[in-house]
């Protein structure tokens, strides 16, 4: 049983910053490590799209359309991944999806996802 759980999604004008955070909750006896966690966005009408991931060593990758705007963290401690998003853009408007790759001590992986949050850029 894995969980992910958003949070930190609003309203925001241009220019202006969110902070996104998300939760991995673990409740098996499997024991589970956190490989690469991401955040993923779709808009209305739109294709999922990958905005950034980290690894578990803490290597950020980004879309081009976020570089020098967004920030992706972990706390491996925490099993937690954040999104920094500064200067954000009325394109950047979409529901935000956590992203978790885990892998068990036997090397079984499995992807979970989290139910999104809704960052909304407008003016």
């Amino acid at each position: 049983q894995v969980q992910l759980v958003e949070s930190g999604g609003g309203l925001v004008q241009p220019g202006g910053s969110l902070r996104l955070s998300c939760a991995v909750s673990i409740s098996t006896f499997t024991i589970w490590r956190i490989d690469t966690m991401a955040w993923y966005r779709q808009a209305p009408g739109q294709q999922r799209e990958l905005v950034a991931a980290i690894s578990r060593g803490g290597t950020p990758n980004y879309t081009d359309s976020v570089k020098g705007r967004f920030s992706i963290s972990r706390d491996n401690d925490k099993n937690t991944v954040n999104l920094e998003m500064n200067s954000l853009k009325p394109e950047d408007t979409a529901v935000y999806y956590c992203n978790a790759d885990l892998r068990s001590s036997r090397g079984v992986q499995v992807r979970h996802w989290g139910q999104g949050t809704q960052v909304t850029v407008s003016s």
